[in-house]
């Protein structure tokens, strides 16, 4: 009888250790979450101050517009909430899509990525609020 009480006893412990990984991992969800809707509206603004200086530099406009469809993949890839996942990967392939060849490509990417990103800081404020 001892050895089975033993056995009741290390499942009971192992059930403990089991529920607080559950309760952990909506923990991290949430953490996911919050990080996500801070590192999201960062990426955009700080795509927005790079894109008003590189108008004349359509190569570098166009590296930077790479580098943030690259973060925003990094952010849909960490967030717990789907509309935030789906708007980030949305704005990322957008971004990504953009091709700036020449200083007209260059302002008309400017104007793009404006309206692009009102769309997406939208989105973000809803889903974050929620």
């Amino acid at each position: 009888m001892r050895l089975h009480k033993s056995r009741l006893l290390s499942l009971a412990g192992l059930s403990a250790v089991a529920l607080a990984l559950a309760g952990c991992g909506e923990v991290n969800q949430t953490i996911d979450k919050a990080q996500a809707c801070l590192e999201a509206p960062k990426i955009v603004t700080e795509l927005g101050a790079q894109i008003t200086k590189l108008t004349d530099d359509p190569q570098a406009m166009d590296k930077a517009l790479d580098d943030a469809a690259a973060k925003l993949g990094d952010v849909a890839d960490q967030a717990a909430n789907t509309t935030l996942k789906e708007a980030s990967d949305n704005l990322a392939d957008k971004l990504s899509g953009i091709s700036v060849q020449n200083v007209n490509d260059a302002v008309d990417a400017a104007q793009q990525v404006g309206k692009e990103t009102v769309t997406y800081l939208e989105t973000v404020r809803q889903a974050c609020t929620n």
